[in-house]
């Protein structure tokens, strides 16, 4: 069959976790690194669409390209491995310890930071032709994206950061939601389809995705933003990491993990 059962597809939820905390650092640095510039590629890619036909949910509905791409080369982005791996240590398998975790969650991050940087200095040095001319209009709308989604946050204090917060979880729900949608099929349509519902409407929500702001707000600030790095970390990089991590755990991971593979004792009727 094409499609796996329920039971089936987090079993190999909890055995690709397991795979990620075991892997050499070498490997998963490369493999984050590809997934962030990747999806900082399809970031741009969806907002050059959207610039150029004034149409949001059509860039919404290209972006899941570089996520199925990603994916299907089994790249790794911070949003799969904050739902992946703490399952590996919940299932109490052999050498997962909770540094395991932290270590490969650190090793996630700084490639998928690096991947998206080195995307977001290219793409501004194409925008400006080598820095020596003004970015075009795709340039000034990530600039404006940058501002919009870390000072305009700031304007509302704690409740600005408790709406990065929650969003980041909303995309992480949705996001991880598309992670798992990569398994439970053998065929590349069927992966493909089940990854794309779920990320076209997060990025159709503008839901705060922490891989795709890493090439988003450093490219903003390259390209003449009026918000500053700190600005960036405290009112959206932080609070959409920690959103994303309790949102993928909470709604996909554990849920999924507590009623398919850690059902509960039957009722007797």
């Amino acid at each position: 069959m094409s499609y796996l059962v329920p039971s089936e597809f987090v079993a190999k939820m909890v055995d690709a976790g397991e795979s990620k905390i075991f892997m050499s650092t070498r490997d998963t640095l490369i493999r984050a690194y590809m997934a962030g510039a990747i999806l900082a590629l399809a970031a741009v890619f969806a907002i050059t669409v959207t610039v150029q036909t004034g149409v949001p949910l059509l860039g919404a509905v290209l972006f899941p390209i570089g996520f199925c791409m990603l994916y299907l080369l089994g790249f790794d982005l911070l949003t799969g491995v904050f739902v992946l791996t703490p399952l590996a240590l919940i299932d109490k398998r052999p050498g997962v310890t909770v540094k395991g975790v932290l270590k490969n969650w650190g090793l996630v991050f700084l490639g998928n930071f690096a991947g998206a940087l080195t995307v977001a200095f290219m793409m501004a040095f194409v925008f400006t032709y080598g820095f020596s001319v003004e970015p075009g209009a795709v340039g000034q709308k990530i600039a404006g994206i940058g501002e919009s989604r870390t000072l305009g946050y700031a304007a509302y204090g704690a409740s600005g950061w408790f709406t990065i917060f929650f969003r980041g979880m909303l995309c992480n729900w949705m996001v991880s939601t598309g992670v798992v949608g990569a398994m439970i099929s053998t065929h590349v349509s069927g992966k493909v389809i089940a990854m794309w519902m779920p990320i076209m409407l997060f990025f159709f929500m503008t839901f705060e995705h922490s891989v795709v702001n890493m090439f988003l707000f450093p490219s903003g600030i390259i390209m003449g933003g009026d918000f500053s790095i700190m600005d960036y970390l405290i009112w959206n990089e932080i609070p959409t990491v920690l959103g994303n991590l309790v949102g993928g755990l909470l709604f996909t991971g554990l849920t999924l993990y507590s009623t398919h593979l850690r059902t509960g004792p039957r009722r007797s009727l």
